[in-house]
């Protein structure tokens, strides 16, 4: 086993509504696993010491089969019923031990480690460290705990966009060239071509 390079835990948001793809994406089959969710699990684990899935519920077949996964590896976004990025990022913020966290979406399966490595090095001067490429990838990123008073002023004025969260606050935006790389799976046209891209 690959010895954890990052010791910061990694976070994978799959409570999304998934209502472009007209299914939960989160559940389709990807390369030799059953979900996306599991690939995208047993692909990062190797590289933190902690990895969660962030849902509202226990969804996930591989979780329930092995004893190596527990509930615990569950972060519950319970805090309302709406489906919002920004409960989720309050739910994690909230739950783990250390100042910050890398959150990914289940949705970009192709991200390099080694983008990650860099996003995580550069994370040291801002509350929020995201990905650039042609578009701000807003969910592939580092988040800090010192964030949470913002995201509860947020979630009281009724303002979930996670942009005016980076734009409110010290964020860094670190540009990547390789658009397939952030692929997001939102339609079945993104999958299909994820599909032919993993094959």
């Amino acid at each position: 086993m690959i010895k954890p390079q990052f010791d910061i835990p990694c976070v994978i948001l799959c409570g999304g509504k998934s209502s472009r793809m007209g299914e939960d994406k989160a559940l389709l089959p990807f390369s030799n696993y059953n979900s996306l969710a599991q690939y995208q699990y047993e692909r990062l684990k190797p590289y933190f010491k902690e990895i969660y899935l962030s849902s509202k519920t226990n969804k996930f077949d591989f979780l329930k089969d092995s004893e190596n996964h527990k509930n615990t590896d569950i972060i519950y976004d319970n805090i309302s019923d709406e489906s919002s990025p920004l409960i989720a990022l309050k739910s994690i913020l909230e739950f783990i031990n250390l100042t910050k966290a890398f959150i990914i979406t289940v949705d970009t399966p192709f991200v390099k480690i080694s983008s990650i490595q860099r996003l995580i090095t550069n994370s040291t001067i801002s509350n929020i460290t995201i990905a650039v490429t042609s578009k701000e990838h807003n969910l592939c990123g580092i988040y800090n705990k010192s964030c949470l008073s913002l995201i509860d002023t947020m979630i009281l004025d009724n303002n979930h966009k996670i942009g005016n969260l980076i734009n409110n606050t010290t964020s860094s935006k670190i540009k990547f060239y390789d658009e397939n790389e952030f692929l997001n799976l939102n339609k079945i046209e993104d999958y299909k071509k994820a599909l032919s891209i993993i094959r």
